[in-house]
């Protein structure tokens, strides 16, 4: 049973590259909130499943950076009260050695999946008049960062289609909000070097990296009716980074 406080109970979550990482944090964060979550996953099957186990929920297969295969994860989810994009890669290099596969690579797995699956849903959650989408982007869309010229553009292009996106679906009481994580502890953040990470503590006011439960935490808040009123936003988690 969920808390009174952002209560899901009653509501259909899709989250895309939910089988690991941020993604599953949110997937479990809404189960418990009290929703029925599909979990959409590309790889990693088994985690899926253990993560949809946890919360009652189900999952499936999708590449969401083919549009037909993206919408038909949306269609396989059924009536989606509520999106969460969280499928993403990386391919980082300096621009001038960066291969034209891996900024397709990167646009079409950040950007165009959002696209993809958002155009999915906005029919029918207009139809309904409600529904709330929350995009992962990044603090590095918003900032920049040497040597992830792709991965920026794609973040920094979820805001603005988000912003965009809002605009369109307002007046159907259907809202779009971004959530730009900073540095979190995952599986891309724990293979860097340790010289790395700590320059991310220094420049980070609260001097921790992030854990996948902070970003969740956000996005069940930007999700619920708590947040009735709050669209076009981007809400940074990222301990003070993006000041």
């Amino acid at each position: 049973m969920s808390s009174e406080f952002c209560s899901l109970d009653g509501k259909t979550a899709l989250v895309t590259g939910g089988s690991r990482g941020i993604g599953s944090s949110v997937a479990l964060a809404l189960g418990r909130a009290g929703a029925a979550v599909i979990v959409g996953y590309r790889t990693g099957r088994e985690e899926a499943e253990a993560v949809a186990a946890q919360i009652g929920g189900r999952v499936v297969q999708a590449d969401v950076s083919d549009a037909e295969s993206a919408r038909a994860l949306v269609e396989a989810a059924g009536a989606v009260d509520i999106l969460v994009n969280n499928a993403g890669v990386t391919r980082d290099g300096l621009l001038a050695r960066m291969p034209d596969e891996d900024w397709h690579t990167v646009i079409e797995t950040n950007l165009s999946s959002v696209f993809y699956t958002c155009r999915a849903v906005a029919r029918p959650m207009m139809k309904k008049r409600s529904g709330a989408i929350v995009n992962v982007s990044s603090v590095v869309g918003v900032h920049g960062n040497a040597g992830q010229t792709n991965y920026a553009a794609s973040k920094a292009g979820i805001i603005g289609f988000t912003k965009s996106l809002a605009r369109e679906l307002g007046s159907r009481n259907v809202r779009a909000n971004v959530v730009a994580p900073g540095y979190v502890r995952t599986r891309l953040t724990e293979v860097l070097p340790e010289e790395a990470k700590q320059a991310m503590l220094q420049q980070t006011p609260l001097g921790r990296l992030g854990d996948p439960g902070d970003i969740a935490g956000a996005v069940r808040f930007l999700c619920s009716d708590e947040a009735s009123f709050i669209t076009g936003e981007v809400l940074l988690v990222d301990g003070g980074l993006g000041m």
